[in-house]
């Protein structure tokens, strides 16, 4: 039995969320909870799974994001949210989320993400990175949920990406972590890495995950189906 806690201050959504969980039989809600203080010694005792909202009183979802993973190393924290940004997705996965979905997801596509393997990769709807990487530019996030605003990234490394640097991107395009990379190309782990890296610096990202949307908004991708990988 997966126990989720979903923390949300809109009492209908709230709701609705706890009435669809508890009526699966693997599934258990262990209540809905307004704030992340709140949150806190739930999480402690015999949570699973979070449904994490990011617009809240007091702490806001990504810093309890941080808050929560730091209490209860195990938890897996779902963000969901009805603002969906580049640079929130990217801040949820440095906070240590474990995935990203917007607020009109279909419930299936919730109950997948609850069901989802612990050691599994971040879980990112298709359409939700598909809709993130269309938007034109990053507004300033809200206060403490995100980094200081950076430079755009620099034109002239991405046509610096080798063959086999673009390779690796579309595999990261897919959902495939690194292990998983270097197995499909048949390298090693520490090399797969070693072109993440390389990719992440010339799209002047700071996760994997932002390496991704960069790409597809930046056309090196074609606009995601699938999954992103753990940043």
């Amino acid at each position: 039995m997966t126990r989720v806690l979903v923390v949300e201050d809109q009492r209908t959504l709230a709701e609705a969320l706890e009435l669809a969980i508890g009526a699966q039989p693997d599934l258990e809600c262990v209540g809905t909870v307004e704030t992340v203080e709140l949150a806190l010694p739930l999480a402690r005792t015999g949570t699973d799974v979070v449904l994490m909202d990011v617009h809240l009183p007091g702490t806001d979802g990504i810093a309890g994001t941080s808050l929560l993973k730091t209490a209860a190393p195990a938890l897996r924290v779902l963000i969901l949210t009805g603002d969906p940004r580049p640079r929130l997705l990217a801040a949820a996965a440095a906070a240590g989320a474990a995935g990203f979905l917007t607020k009109d997801s279909a419930l299936p596509d919730i109950l997948a993400a609850i069901r989802a393997p612990a050691t599994g990769p971040l879980l990112v709807a298709g359409g939700t990175l598909a809709a993130l990487a269309a938007v034109p530019g990053d507004e300033p996030l809200p206060p403490g949920t995100g980094r200081p605003a950076r430079p755009a990234p620099r034109q002239q490394n991405r046509g610096r990406c080798t063959a086999r640097e673009l390779e690796v991107l579309r595999l990261l395009g897919q959902g495939l972590g690194p292990k998983a990379i270097a197995e499909r190309l048949v390298i090693s782990p520490h090399t797969a890495r070693g072109h993440i890296k390389s990719v992440m610096h010339k799209l002047n990202a700071h996760s994997q995950l932002e390496t991704v949307v960069t790409a597809i908004r930046e056309g090196l991708l074609p606009p995601a189906t699938g999954g992103c990988p753990d940043a």
